[in-house]
C-alpha cells in the first residue's frame, strides 16, 4: 500500500480525477499495480464506480 496524501504520486503516473462534482477535488483514481524491483509489471486501473481490479482477489489472482 502506498500512501499519496498530496496526490503527487497519482499525478505524476496520470491517474488523478477531477472530483470536484463530489466536493472533493482532485482525487487519485482508484487503481493498483504490481512493482517489482521499482518497475511495474501490472497496472490495473478502475472504470468509475467499479471495483474489480484493484480489489485484493483480483491482485492475488495476477501474482
Amino acid at each position: 500500500m502506498l500512501a499519496d496524501g498530496n496526490g503527487d504520486f497519482a499525478e505524476a503516473v496520470g491517474l488523478t480525477m477531477d472530483g470536484k462534482a463530489f466536493g472533493m477535488g482532485k482525487r487519485g483514481q482508484r487503481f493498483s499495480m504490481i512493482v517489482n524491483d521499482g518497475v511495474v509489471e501490472q497496472l490495473n486501473v478502475e472504470a468509475p464506480g467499479e471495483f474489480k481490479v484493484s480489489s485484493a482477489d483480483h491482485m492475488l489472482e495476477q501474482l
